[in-house]
């Protein structure tokens, strides 16, 4: 076979594990009906493609050859089914189905797999092998996600062995609409539980190992460390070995990913294209044979320093095809190379079609092969530097552009022009940082010396992405852009690629994919009325919105707003919050706050008392708000919405005893409340249609009175979160079993 089949045939695999997001059959247990769908669909694409294909490409290949694609592509989806991790028979998670619970305290043993990184909660987290139950001397196998507390963080390292004393979890799905999925995040990596360790006891006191990847690497961060600061230091050391093996502060981190720069953070194909360069560079007086040698060896040695990172591994198997080129003294292919890699890779691991970093990644580097030529064409006006300069990120940008959107929903409004200024520094940066970390390796206070003059430059690149992330406006979420649309979108960016014709009118075809994205989002805001009461561990969150009005009730903790709040919020395509209604007593709140205020406007804030920076208003018992056709009104101590015809009552924990019975309406089609036993009175005064519980947990008593009365029961702890619009009623965030759903 030639090269044009190779390339069919690889493509053709890649279509077939992408296939798998579309029909879902990335769950460990699809339906037959799934499987027949894929493959019926896919042999109907490759029939049909027998059939039209040799008629516009004559040449190559033969109709032969579609209907083998299609086979491959039906093979792949078998292939990426036969990948799924599945837990053992013995594995720690059949712990909890044996005793039928969500968790459990344990003591467990085993082996610590990675070095610990310190989570947003200000926990340590670490990768475990588990091999014994401690509590019952069972044999048990698998691997955990722990976390423990940063005062047992310490002395961790990969190969120890430790017992670890905790809750055992299961990991549930997303209960809120645009959560991140825990559950699937573990699986995919292994893991079918977690374990929330409180003690650790080491099994042995001997010292770490002398040598191992783990040590080079903390040897070079701590080299870096020593004359830059922690700060400074951790950044140079991400900017090396990726953010994935070094634990940077975490407001660095969002400041980056804010900023449009999150890729400088990431060990991948910039990274690995100096290093590979200086290589060849200092090997030039060699044989082609020694160069690749050297070439392949330090490769290697990088890999295992930063980790086997899907973006990284792309950036080496290319790096591993220009070495032979090199010995072979043959031009390398960039496309040809870059779909093998792909290749290669998927075979490695099919599930990485599915990680983010990887798709990025190829994403990126096809832009850089097949755009960035023509952007330096037009801006040879330029100064060669400058035009690649400009040229490079906005290569990239275009084609990660609408898969970013489609995951996120939110844009760096000032990603080009921050990534145009940072980018000298930042390659400076990278090439001191390698050279240092080179000389820590050998000899820690040279590296450290080497890194103290990246001071400035470093301090300056942080400088730049703070100004740009405080600029007015600096994210803007648009609403998220659906799969099909992504698809299409990209259809016509392959399209200008390809074709001639439409590479002349690339202005025709930028307006069109504006259109696609701005319309489909604002066309569903016209007749839009929904509410959505959040699945929350303390007091009831909720968002009311009515086509362009947008009001949020509470905030919720820091976790709440940044991690349920704001990602929902960006997916809708919301900036500005028109009324924000603050009606609880907790301490977390201000946190809450502060969170939203720094990544949304607030036009209106009603609270008892200042607890953000935006100018607030009392609201006082019996006045009302307006907001479109919505009206807000505080009843004593709790919070009456009139939503169309129908009225809402909102009462938090720490106000239900305190509640003027005799203030309260009479009908009440929704009651909104903490879980807290609200006794016969208040049932019998209120009489609700429907009542929503926003409670982890909610008593057998409280259930069976609300059952007696024949009121529909909605629990954030059970059923996620809940969603009521105008058109389809109330809908659930997570689907319950029959006898869940009816329980006594």
């Amino acid at each position: 076979m030639n090269r044009d089949s190779w390339t069919v045939l690889c493509l053709a695999y890649a279509i077939g594990l992408l296939s798998t997001g579309v029909l879902e059959l990335s769950n460990p247990n699809p339906s037959w009906q799934q499987w027949i769908a894929v493959a019926v669909g896919l042999g109907f694409f490759s029939i049909v493609a027998a059939i039209s294909m040799p008629r516009f490409w004559r040449r190559e290949p033969r109709w032969q050859l579609w209907l083998v694609a299609g086979l491959v592509a039906i093979l792949a989806v078998a292939y990426f089914q036969f990948r799924i991790p599945q837990p053992g028979s013995n594995d720690i998670s059949r712990v909890l189905e044996k005793g039928n619970s969500k968790s459990q305290i344990v003591t467990v043993g085993g082996k610590i797999l990675t070095q610990g990184k310190l989570t947003s909660n200000q926990r340590v987290q670490f990768w475990f092998e588990a091999k014994k139950l401690e509590n019952t001397n069972e044999q048990v196998t698998g691997k955990l996600y722990v976390t423990v507390p940063i005062s047992k963080g310490t002395d961790l390292y990969p190969g120890r062995q430790l017992t670890v004393t905790g809750i055992l979890y299961q990991p549930r799905s997303p209960a809120n609409p645009g959560s991140f999925d825990f559950k699937t995040y573990l699986a995919r990596q292994g893991a079918f539980a977690g374990l929330k360790g409180q003690q650790i006891q080491f099994k042995e006191r001997k010292k770490a190992p002398p040598w191992g990847l783990w040590q080079l690497r903390q040897r070079i961060i701590n080299a870096q460390i020593r004359w830059l600061g922690n700060r400074e230091g951790l950044l140079v050391s991400s900017m090396v070995l990726g953010q994935r093996a070094v634990d940077l502060p975490h407001n660095i981190r969002d400041s980056f990913i804010k900023a449009g720069l999150a890729h400088v953070l990431a060990a991948s194909g910039f990274q690995v294209s100096l290093l590979l360069g200086a290589v060849i560079r200092l090997t030039g007086s060699l044989s082609p044979q020694k160069q690749f040698i050297s070439g392949l060896c330090t490769l290697g040695l990088y890999v295992g320093l930063t980790g086997i990172q899907p973006s990284v591994m792309r950036a080496a198997v290319m790096g591993v095809g220009a070495l032979i080129a090199l010995v072979a003294d043959r031009k390398v292919k960039q496309l040809g190379s870059l779909l093998l890699a792909g290749t290669i890779l998927l075979l490695f691991n099919p599930l990485w079609i599915w990680d983010l970093g990887f798709q990025l990644s190829f994403l990126a580097t096809f832009g850089l092969i097949v755009t960035m030529p023509a952007l330096e064409k037009r801006l040879d006006w330029l100064p060669p530097a400058i035009a690649t300069f400009i040229a490079l990120p906005l290569a990239a940008s275009l084609w990660t552009f609408p898969l970013l959107l489609h995951v996120f929903s939110v844009v760096a409004t000032y990603s080009i022009p921050a990534n145009i200024i940072s980018a000298p520094l930042v390659t400076a940066i990278s090439l001191g940082g390698m050279v240092s970390a080179t000389a820590a390796v050998i000899y820690p206070l040279a590296g450290s010396a080497i890194a103290g003059v990246l001071y400035y430059p470093t301090y300056f690149l942080i400088q730049i992405v703070q100004f740009f992330t405080t600029l007015p406006g600096s994210s803007l979420a648009v609403g998220q852009l659906s799969l099909s649309l992504m698809l299409l979108i990209y259809g016509l960016m392959v399209l200008v690629w390809l074709n001639r014709w439409w590479q002349s009118r690339w202005w025709l075809v930028s307006l069109l994919i504006i259109i696609l994205i701005v319309v489909p989002i604002r066309y569903n805001r016209l007749n839009l009325l929904q509410v959505s009461v959040f699945a929350t561990k303390q007091e009831p969150v909720l968002i009311v919105q009515e086509r362009e009005k947008v009001i949020l009730i509470n905030s919720g903790d820091l976790n709440t707003a940044k991690y349920t709040i704001i990602p929902f919020l960006n997916r809708q395509g919301i900036n500005q919050i028109d009324c924000a209604v603050d009606f609880t007593s907790g301490v977390n709140r201000i946190d809450g706050w502060s969170e939203i205020e720094e990544n949304l406007s607030i036009k209106r804030f009603f609270s008892d008392r200042p607890i953000s920076r935006t100018e607030y208003q009392s609201l006082s018992v019996g006045n009302k708000i307006s907001i479109g056709s919505i009206e807000i009104q505080s009843i004593n101590n709790a919070l009456q919405l009139q939503i169309q015809k129908q009225i809402w009552l909102l009462v938090t924990e720490s106000r239900v005893d305190a509640t003027n019975l005799a203030m309260l309406p009479k009908t009440v089609s929704v009651l909104l409340w903490s879980g807290k036993s609200l006794g016969k009175k208040w049932l019998d005064l209120v009489k609700p249609e429907i009542a929503i519980a926003v409670s982890p947990t909610l008593s057998q008593q409280t259930r069976q009175q609300l059952q007696q009365r024949g009121i529909q029961l909605y629990w954030t702890g059970r059923d996620g979160a809940i969603q009521w619009r105008r058109e389809g009623g109330f809908q659930k965030t997570i689907e319950t079993q029959e006898q869940e759903a009816n329980l006594p």
